[in-house]
């Protein structure tokens, strides 16, 4: 009778088992995603997160027939820390694979590859001129040391062929028969013709050949060194002092304190590296001259000279460190490969390409 009762009450049961079955088959999942305020990869319009990598992540979690709860952070270690405490299941499309991360998390297949740049104050405003300042520079500067080079051996050349020629002579331009102090002699009467113009000319006819062609020689190379001057001061005046990677050892230089690639890459080039924790704090510090030029990843750095800081910043010189941006999972995590085999789709139905074309244009 025991028996006969408990078939029949798993019978009553077994439709309400199997209904519930079917509506846990049925429910979607959802994915929690964290993602980076960095225009125009992601960023916030009318409340709602937008831009290239959530539309990208949008369109794999159709391909996964997932929802997503997206949580908009603005600084780098709360992005990769969220994944890393799993607190989010993955991060956005728009992680950095490097080596340092790798060894922390699973990425994608790429999705986007991305070069350091160099944006600095535009200086199509008011430019500050320092007269004193710009005399140093140019005084210290390469093109002088070359130049003053190139001066001193125009200067020892003649004055030793007129030394050879002249020493010993009363009435000429050496008086001394010795080395020392005929050299000096020498090396004086060279540099006021090259300069200026001779004080006394040679007695000997070569030697007066000498000093004939030595002048011209002269007045050449005053005019060349002048215009080369003056076009190095109206460059720096017009373009700045830092004009690519080349420029930055010793300026001071922001960027963002976790972005691992443009640190380590200032700090190996000699740059003065101020690190910030958010975007916009780096931006304003160039702004406000507190930094003289910042270095992140191009895209977002061409996106905010295009738009908040259109006549106030500009980019200067190429891309340079360029690496591979995908999605992070935590270590070992089911969904990489889901989310792999949707990128694969994604490239193959050209979605992903209309997605990178509206962010970024047609190449």
């Amino acid at each position: 009778m025991r028996l006969f009762i408990g078939r029949c009450a798993f019978l009553l049961s077994l439709p309400a088992i199997l209904v519930s079955s079917a509506l846990a088959q049925t429910e979607t999942q959802v994915l929690r995603v964290v993602a980076l305020n960095a225009p125009p990869v992601v960023f916030e319009e009318n409340g709602s997160p937008t831009g290239f990598s959530i539309d990208l992540w949008n369109a794999i979690a159709a391909k996964l027939k997932v929802k997503t709860d997206y949580r908009i952070v603005n600084d780098v270690d709360t992005f990769f820390e969220s994944v890393r405490s799993q607190q989010a299941d993955l991060a956005a499309p728009q992680a950095l694979i490097t080596w340092e991360h790798d060894r922390d998390f699973d990425f994608s297949y790429p999705v986007l590859e991305a070069g350091q740049q160099i944006m600095v104050r535009d200086t199509g405003e008011s430019t500050e001129i320092n007269p004193l300042l710009d005399l140093l520079n140019l005084l210290f500067s390469k093109t002088t040391i070359v130049w003053l080079g190139i001066a001193v051996l125009l200067i020892l050349l003649p004055a030793h062929v007129v030394w050879f020629l002249e020493r010993g002579r009363d009435d000429g331009v050496i008086q001394s028969k010795s080395y020392f102090p005929g050299i000096f002699q020498g090396m004086y009467w060279a540099a006021t013709t090259l300069l200026t113009q001779a004080e006394q000319a040679p007695r000997q006819w070569f030697a007066r050949l000498i000093a004939f062609l030595f002048m011209f020689i002269g007045i050449v190379f005053v005019a060349f060194y002048t215009a080369q001057l003056t076009t190095t001061l109206t460059v720096r005046q017009i373009r700045g002092d830092i004009n690519g990677p080349e420029d930055l050892p010793g300026k001071r230089v922001g960027t963002i304190k976790a972005a691992a690639v443009s640190v380590d890459y200032l700090r190996d080039h000699d740059a003065r590296v101020q690190e910030f924790g958010q975007l916009q704090d780096m931006y304003q510090a160039l702004l406000d001259k507190r930094v003289d030029a910042v270095v992140f990843a191009s895209p977002i750095l061409r996106y905010y000279a295009a738009h908040e800081g259109a006549g106030r910043v500009k980019l200067v010189g190429p891309e340079f460190n360029r690496l591979d941006v995908g999605c992070a999972f935590a270590l070992d995590s089911p969904w990489r490969r889901k989310v792999d085999t949707a990128l694969l789709t994604l490239r193959k139905d050209g979605t992903y390409r209309q997605i990178y074309n509206k962010w970024f244009g047609n190449e």
